[in-house]
């Protein structure tokens, strides 16, 4: 039913109006898409130590041919694991040059939106490289329209439309029994923010793509010495829809003495793509206890830093103690207060890995803890003798 002006007028803030003003409204993530070398194995791991829920699956059995694909959720959250299994398509090459070039990385950072015709429009009108046009893929439960976008690297943004569609993932997907029984709680349950590495001098190249092919408005800049270390410097900007459900922070690297963690990540995923993926936990104590348990290898943080740290952070739910036994950092802005931790990279190469947030009011992105992150991050990378 349509609005009327009047109405609009009269309610400025409501989410339907808000979306009818945005020129590319989106719903949310709807999915992390990983091209990786054994789908089978890392839909395991992802179970077994993330906590997540095999719920759909598309292979050999199911009349796939050429991929197989794990779907795994966690509230909101949706992993998509593929692996090749024989090339037969571009679609299936792409993917297995993506592994070989990158490793097991991510591929699409798929975006769910209420038209998904209207914003593949809106998008390469304003300059987006269009890979897939719009298109409806239907079964037994429904329909779901796609199309697909580049954007910095090899990564792509699929635009999803499900309205109409109450399959377990999509047409071609069956449903799945869970691989290991899941924890009795969630370890987490959305997908905070999605954080790109893009080559040196391309940092606002790629922040302009999405202020104009999507629509999206700078959130938040890091720069100079908010991001910077002894030994290595980054900057960092981000921008997000209007509703500030899709974060994306992109870096790019800094001149410093020795070798940053985004050269480092260039240099092993052979160029631009995702670093990391952020996610909203409610009770970061109990995941990090569990993952921990199950074998997922956090970032450590010196003790020191704990000694002042409730100087300036305030209180918090969680005891400073508490905070220092399990690693955790913390941060508070203006507007409240958040908890963070890094893990490891989850595959041999030093790329991709994993953040986890419990956020209290702030919807920062810890600057209060770069140096001491980034410092924790130069320990691996001189381990690994790439600092």
């Amino acid at each position: 039913m349509a609005t009327s002006s009047a109405h609009t007028q009269a309610h400025p803030q409501t989410p339907d109006t808000a979306r009818q003003a945005d020129p590319f409204p989106v719903k949310g993530m709807d999915a992390v898409v990983f091209a990786v070398g054994n789908a089978k194995q890392a839909a395991h791991y992802y179970s077994s130590a993330f906590g997540m829920r095999l719920v759909a699956y598309a292979g050999p059995e199911t009349g796939s041919r050429e991929t197989a694909s794990y779907v795994l959720e966690n509230g909101s959250a949706r992993f998509v694991l593929t692996s090749v299994i024989k090339p037969a398509s571009d679609w299936g090459r792409f993917l297995a040059d993506h592994v070989a070039e990158h490793g097991d990385g991510v591929v699409d950072l798929a975006i769910e939106v209420p038209d998904a015709r209207a914003a593949y429009a809106y998008a390469t009108a304003h300059g987006a490289r269009g890979l897939t046009e719009p298109h409806e893929v239907e079964d037994e439960h429904g329909t779901v329209v796609l199309a697909t976008v580049a954007t910095y690297g090899n990564t792509r943004h699929t635009l999803v439309e499900r309205s109409g569609y109450e399959g377990p993932y999509l047409p071609g997907f069956t449903a799945a029994d869970p691989i290991v029984e899941p924890p009795r709680r969630r370890t987490f349950q959305a997908i905070d923010h999605c954080v790109g590495n893009v080559e040196l001098g391309r940092m606002n190249e790629w922040v302009d793509f999405y202020n104009k092919v999507m629509g999206f408005t700078n959130m938040k800049e890091f720069v100079g010495d908010d991001i910077a270390t002894e030994y290595s410097a980054l900057m960092s900007k981000v921008v997000a829809d209007g509703t500030r459900k899709v974060k994306f922070p992109i870096n790019e690297p800094a001149v410093g003495k020795k070798k940053s963690q985004i050269d480092e990540y260039l240099e092993f995923y052979g160029g631009a793509g995702v670093q990391h993926i952020a996610l909203s936990t409610p009770d970061i104590v109990e995941t990090v206890r569990a993952m921990r348990a199950a074998g997922v290898r956090f970032l450590d943080t010196p003790d020191s830093y704990y000694d002042t740290l409730g100087e300036w952070v305030g209180d918090t739910r969680v005891p400073i103690e508490t905070l220092r036994e399990l690693k955790i950092l913390a941060d508070r802005d203006e507007d409240g207060y958040l908890l963070q931790i890094f893990t490891k990279p989850v595959q041999d190469r030093p790329t991709v890995f994993f953040e986890l947030i419990e956020r209290h009011g702030s919807m920062g992105f810890g600057k209060g803890n770069f140096k001491a992150l980034f410092e924790a991050i130069e320990r691996e990378q001189a381990i690994r003798g790439n600092l």
